[in-house]
């Protein structure tokens, strides 16, 4: 039985990188003396991340499926919670006061007021297809994890 290698530390530059930006963001919100009040341009971009890993889970549960059944189920499972984390994050996006008095309803039919409105909105409807096509609407039920006994 071959022992397992230690991971190497020039693996996944990008992902630890990302990471270390998030480890960093989260660090300096707590630091912070007088808690800051979220805005859009905050939840766009954490969207804009959930987005990009929800992509990337995707690849993961797709590749480790063949080879790795059990592995792939729980890496798809988890690309489905993400997506719930990601709506949520949508949902509070369109429910924080903008600088104008018009409407906050996601119109994808209309061009709305712009940056950020209109990158989350687009990038979210693009998500959600991809999502549509690989989960079923059970899927994306909340999911509990309430023990039976």
């Amino acid at each position: 039985m071959t022992q397992p290698r230690p991971a190497e530390t020039t693996s996944h530059p990008y992902l630890r990188a990302a990471t270390a930006g998030i480890r960093h963001h989260t660090r300096a919100l707590s630091r912070s003396p007088q808690p800051r009040p979220v805005d859009r341009t905050h939840l766009d971009t954490l969207h804009a991340h959930c987005v990009q890993l929800h992509q990337l889970l995707d690849q993961l549960a797709e590749a480790a499926r063949p080879p790795y059944p059990g592995a792939g189920r729980h890496l798809a499972e988890a690309h489905t919670r993400l997506w719930q984390a990601t709506n949520e994050i949508h949902t509070a996006f369109h429910l924080l006061p903008v600088a104008h008095t018009d409407s906050t309803k996601c119109r994808p039919e209309q061009l709305p007021e712009g940056p950020p409105f209109l990158t989350i909105c687009q990038r979210h409807l693009a998500a959600g297809h991809i999502v549509r096509r690989k989960t079923t609407p059970t899927d994306l039920r909340p999911h509990t994890t309430a023990c039976v006994r």
